[in-house]
């Protein structure tokens, strides 16, 4: 697909390609603004490239390996995309984002079960960070506004559409919608078909 920009988005453009050269080398074109936090924590493939606005936000939990955001080969992002990850988040190569959507392995608490430091009467921002792992596979392609939620495990050759919140593990090769997303077709490797999951 040919990109048909105007005069200003080109210029835009260049300064973004020199800005990628020269503080993100690897990097395909970093659009800006961006606001990255924790950049020591972020990790990304050859090929990476992101839309406006974007915001990539790695702290420091005590948990977690040294790399936080581990983004894989060729992966696109839209604009106004949110990832923040306290332990570690990990996307495969080849995944294209649409925009406004929220990745997140952070919690303000904990709600699986009897936390006292989560009690409703505590301020949000005084809950210690609950963190649970999040990973997308390969080849995996997410709609515009979708919501990915702490411990989620998308699987390879995914399609979450657009408005999705994920709260729960997508198996392979699964087309997922809703809130929260459910399964609604499945790749049929056999019959090389995307097939309805019968309720």
């Amino acid at each position: 697909m040919k990109n048909g920009y105007g005069l200003g988005e080109i210029f835009k453009n260049a300064i973004s390609v020199v800005y990628t050269k020269i503080f993100y080398k690897g990097a395909r074109l970093i659009r800006r603004p961006i606001y990255v936090r924790g950049k020591k924590f972020l990790q990304y493939g050859e090929g990476f490239t992101t839309g406006y606005s974007c915001r990539l936000e790695m702290f420091d939990t005590g948990v977690g390996a040294y790399k936080k955001l581990i983004i894989g080969k060729n992966c696109k992002i839209g604009d106004y995309v949110h990832i923040a990850a306290g332990e570690k988040v990990t996307i495969g190569d080849n995944c294209l984002m649409a925009s406004k959507i929220f990745i997140s392995d952070s919690n303000h608490g904990d709600y699986l079960g009897i936390v006292d430091y989560s009690s409703p009467d505590i301020p949000p921002d005084n809950r210690p960070i609950y963190t649970k792992p999040v990973t997308v596979g390969n080849n995996v392609w997410i709609g515009e506004n979708v919501c990915i939620l702490l411990g989620v495990k998308i699987g390879d050759g995914c399609i979450i559409g657009a408005n999705s919140v994920v709260n729960r593990d997508v198996l392979d090769n699964c087309m997922v919608a809703g809130s929260p997303a459910r399964i609604l077709k499945r790749y049929n490797l056999n019959s090389a078909k995307w097939e309805k999951i019968k309720e």
